[in-house]
């Protein structure tokens, strides 16, 4: 089973076609193949944000929004919700290290702590990633 972190950037990537590539593509089917992604907690923020966002643009209307984050409930995507003082501590000595803000930080903390592949598109968070030993999903 492939199990990995998973950043918004990929997410959105599975609902806006202007945003997919075979990569990106590749890891969905991975997900609902039997894999399974994990998120911390600011991840539902963020792709409400992003979503909410499209809708201001008029990219999307309420009801697609809705259609896509239904889309999101059906995936097999876990909340980690082990965020005690320990793991914030680590989080912002890590923003720190790598110049990431907080949240960004957070994806990467979380992979490191379960030693798990991070798929992310952010080139920053990528970049850190290589730096701080963690893979990094897509391939490229």
């Amino acid at each position: 089973m492939t199990e990995f972190v998973l950043d918004c950037s990929v997410a959105i990537a599975w609902v806006f076609d202007d945003q997919a590539d075979d990569a990106t593509d590749t890891l969905l089917r991975e997900l609902q193949d039997g894999g399974r992604a994990v998120v911390p907690a600011l991840w539902h923020l963020e792709l409400g944000n992003v979503l909410v966002q499209a809708e201001r643009r008029r990219k999307l209307t309420a009801a697609e929004t809705s259609q896509r984050l239904a889309f999101f409930a059906d995936l097999p995507i876990a909340t980690d919700t082990a965020m005690d003082a320990d793991s914030r501590s680590g989080i912002v000595q890590l923003a720190r290290r790598t110049s990431l803000t907080t949240y960004d930080a957070s994806y990467l903390e979380l992979a490191s702590r379960r030693g798990l592949a991070l798929a992310t598109r952010d080139k920053a968070l990528r970049r850190a990633a290589g730096k701080e030993g963690v893979a990094i999903l897509p391939n490229q």
